[in-house]
C-alpha cells in the first residue's frame, strides 16, 4: 500500500502541533512491565473517589441508558447556578472543562485573532490557538506562575488580541494568584477581551474563588470542572459562569447532548455534598504538607502549591520517571512544558504518599 500525505483543509499550524499527552494508564503500565499493583499519581484525579451521593444518582439512571441526556441540562444548570449565586442563563455546560476551554475559543477566536496565556500554563490554551491558526502570546512565567503585569502588556500590545487564559490555581505549577491581583488586572483589560479563569483546581483553594468579578465585568468567563476534587473525572463534566450574552453565544455553537445523563445527574449529586469536599479540601492540605517535608528531607526543590498536586525538581526527570514507571509508580514528567527537571505529582491518600516517597528515595538512591 502507498503511503500518502494528506494535508489539513484547515490551518498550516495544525502540522506542527502535538498531540495532547495525557498519563501512562493503569492498564498500559500493567500490560508493559508485568506490573499488578499500579500507583497512579499523575491526573490530579481524587484519591477520595466521588461522594456516596453521586453513587447513588448514577444507580438511579442505569435504567434510562437509552434515552437521550436533556440537551439544555436543566437541573444541572439550576444547581450550579444556586450554587454560585447566579443565573441560570449564565450557565454553560461542557464534557469536561477541557470541552468548555475549546468552546470559548471556536466562538471568540478567528484566525486573524490572537490568545495571550502564560509560560508554565495549561498547554491546551496554546494548542487551541495552533487548531484555530490564531497568533498564540505565551509570556513569561515570574516565579513558575502568571505574570499579570506582562500578560496585561502583552494585551495592550497585541492586536486583535481577543482571549486571555489564566487558570487559577495554575496547572502544572500550582501556583495561585489573590483575588485582588485578579481584579486589578482584569479592571484594566480592554472590555472587548475576554478574560476566561481556568478555576479547576478552586476547590483545593477556596479563597482564590472569582465568582464576584462577574458582577462587576462583562468580559470574565470561568470555567470549572467536577473532575478533581469531586471526583468525576471519568463521566467528564464541567462549567462555565459568564454574562448571559457570552453563555448564549457559546450556547449557539456548544454540541448538543454534550453532557450525557448520568454525568449530570452525578453532577447535580456532586454539588449537594459540600461536606465531602471540605473533607477533600482538609485531607488534601495534610498530606500536601507531609510530603513537602518528605521532598525537603530528600534535598529536592519543589514550587509550593495550592491545588491537589506539587511539582519537584529531581534532576534528571525522564531517568527518574522511567525508573518510577518501572516500580509501578506513574506520575507526570513536564518536558513538554519546557520543564525537563521537573515531575508533577498529584497528592493522595496516606497509603498512596508513603510509597511514592519511598519508591522515589530508592531510586533516587540507586541513580
Amino acid at each position: 500500500m502507498s503511503q500518502k500525505t494528506f494535508a489539513t483543509p484547515a490551518y498550516a499550524s495544525i502540522a506542527t502541533l502535538s498531540a495532547y499527552q495525557s498519563s501512562r494508564s493503569v492498564e498500559e503500565l500493567k500490560r508493559e512491565y508485568e506490573v499488578n499493583d499500579v500507583l497512579k499519581l499523575a491526573s490530579n484525579e481524587n484519591p477520595l473517589g466521588c461522594s456516596p451521593y453521586v453513587t447513588l444518582a448514577i444507580t438511579e439512571q442505569l435504567g434510562q441508558l437509552a434515552r437521550y441526556p436533556d440537551g439544555k441540562g436543566h437541573d444541572l444548570k439550576q444547581a450550579v447556578a444556586y450554587f454560585n449565586e447566579v443565573h441560570s442563563k449564565q450557565v454553560t455546560l461542557g464534557n469536561g472543562s477541557n470541552d468548555l476551554l475549546d468552546l470559548i475559543a471556536r466562538t471568540f477566536v478567528g484566525h486573524e485573532d490572537a490568545i495571550i496565556y502564560s509560560e508554565y500554563a495549561f498547554i491546551v490554551y496554546a494548542m487551541l490557538a495552533k487548531i484555530l491558526g490564531a497568533k498564540g502570546v505565551e509570556v513569561p512565567a515570574k516565579r513558575y506562575g502568571h505574570d499579570l503585569p506582562a500578560m496585561l502588556d502583552a494585551v495592550q500590545h497585541t492586536p486583535n488580541a481577543r482571549l486571555v487564559f489564566i487558570a487559577n490555581p495554575n496547572n502544572p505549577t500550582g501556583t495561585l494568584l489573590s483575588s485582588e491581583e485578579i481584579r486589578d488586572f482584569v479592571a484594566q483589560v480592554p472590555s472587548h477581551v475576554l478574560v476566561v479563569l481556568d478555576e479547576a483546581y478552586v476547590e483545593y483553594s477556596p479563597e482564590s474563588n472569582n465568582r464576584a468579578l462577574l458582577e462587576d465585568f462583562d468580559n470574565v468567563i470561568i470555567v470549572r470542572t467536577f473532575s478533581k476534587a469531586y471526583g468525576l473525572a471519568g463521566l467528564r463534566v464541567g462549567y462555565a459562569l459568564s454574562h448571559p450574552e457570552v453563555a448564549t453565544m457559546l450556547d449557539r455553537v456548544r454540541q448538543p447532548f454534550n453532557v450525557s445523563l448520568v454525568a449530570q445527574s452525578a453532577a447535580v449529586a456532586a454539588l449537594s455534598d459540600q461536606d465531602f469536599i471540605a473533607k477533600v479540601h482538609k485531607i488534601n492540605d495534610g498530606q500536601m504538607r507531609w510530603i513537602c517535608k518528605q521532598f525537603d528531607a530528600l534535598g529536592l526543590g519543589f514550587v509550593k502549591s495550592y491545588a491537589n498536586f506539587v511539582m519537584v525538581n529531581v534532576g534528571d526527570a525522564q531517568s527518574i520517571n522511567q525508573a518510577l514507571l518501572e516500580q509501578g509508580v506513574i506520575v507526570y514528567p513536564l518536558t513538554a512544558y519546557g520543564l525537563p527537571e521537573w515531575l508533577r505529582i498529584t497528592v493522595g491518600t496516606p497509603e498512596d504518599n508513603t510509597r511514592l516517597i519511598d519508591t522515589l528515595r530508592d531510586t533516587l538512591q540507586s541513580l
